[in-house]
């Protein structure tokens, strides 16, 4: 797969599920970022603004298998990598897989479990393998998370812990449609219910598995200019050093932007990168992964707010010439 028919395949994955989720054109990008990052995308919103379409209809385009849970505050760790039951016709101990056996596993509304259930996601998510009393079990490289959850502030929520977030490529803002768009979804939809397994979603399936394995591989291939990597490690000490934030990103946060970095390129047509690349992602890619101090509390900062600051404190390196 060369660059044109990578950008032709994205484009025809793009519209499919822009037919069906309007006005989220950036977020559907960022997804696909993720998506052919090998990374995993954390959406967070308020109830009703198509998180969970949007990771339905990326499997409907593609002809990944698909897994869903429904976080809720009595979800246990089996309920998600699954148990080993007793057979008494053969005396022996069988493994009924949970739904993380799948290759697009949805985590509706992560944060409504307890941390102790949301933990049972961090090897799957880090190492794409599952342990069950001992027993190791690949979940294959194709293996991703599309998570949800609303915003903290709502009743019934948890925080995610530090390391759950940690896994996750990017956090990604959803918020409501401007009034043109909400207007043009409720005259489309006309009250049909669009979530429904056999209604609403048309869209066709564009993407193999070969596909994504071919988008990966050429995603591999970009080039990363010694001065874009630089760059990309200056940004992440300097959350570390940063007067506003208590704890910042890790150096796997930093080698997750770097990949993102090289996917986004790619899905703009080019072999190597520029450092409006890193200055695009930088934010979506470290958000989750800082945590503020209280001067930045008190002054009502976001994490979004002090991560710009940072981004225009730092001298850009010159664009790659290509």
């Amino acid at each position: 797969m060369d660059l044109s028919e990578f950008q032709k395949l994205a484009d025809s994955v793009r519209s499919e599920i822009g037919s069906v989720v309007q006005g989220q054109d950036r977020l559907i990008d960022l997804l696909l970022v993720s998506l052919f990052a090998r990374g995993h995308c954390l959406l967070e919103g308020p109830p009703g603004t198509a998180k969970t379409l949007l990771a339905r209809c990326l499997t409907r385009a593609t002809s990944l298998d698909f897994g869903r849970i429904q976080f809720t505050p009595d979800l246990m760790p089996g309920d998600v990598l699954g148990v080993n039951l007793f057979n008494f016709q053969t005396n022996e101990f069988r493994l009924t897989k949970g739904p993380v056996f799948t290759d697009i596993l949805l985590a509706d509304e992560i944060n409504r479990a307890p941390p102790k259930t949301q933990s049972a996601l961090l090897q799957a998510m880090n190492e794409r393998e599952v342990t069950i009393d001992g027993t190791n079990y690949p979940l294959g490289g194709e293996f991703f998370v599309v998570a949800t959850q609303n915003p903290i502030e709502q009743h019934g929520t948890y925080p995610l812990p530090e390391a759950q977030l940690d896994r996750f490529l990017f956090k990604l803002l959803v918020d409501f449609p401007d009034r043109e768009t909400e207007i043009s979804i409720l005259s489309q939809n006309a009250g049909r219910p669009v979530e429904a397994d056999n209604g609403g979603l048309s869209i066709s399936q564009v993407m193999t598995r070969e596909d994504l394995h071919a988008g990966h591989r050429l995603v591999d291939s970009i080039r990363l200019d010694r001065t874009i990597v630089d760059y990309i490690v200056d940004l992440a000490r300097a959350t570390r050093d940063d007067g506003e934030i208590l704890h910042g990103v890790s150096t796997r946060a930093a080698d997750a932007l770097a990949t993102a970095v090289r996917a986004y390129a790619a899905l703009d047509g080019r072999d190597y990168a520029i450092p409006d690349d890193v200055q695009t992602l930088v934010v979506p890619a470290f958000r989750h992964r800082i945590v503020l101090g209280p001067t930045a509390e008190i002054e009502s900062r976001t994490p979004d707010d002090v991560l710009n600051t940072i981004v225009n404190r730092l001298e850009a390196p010159r664009a790659h010439p290509g």
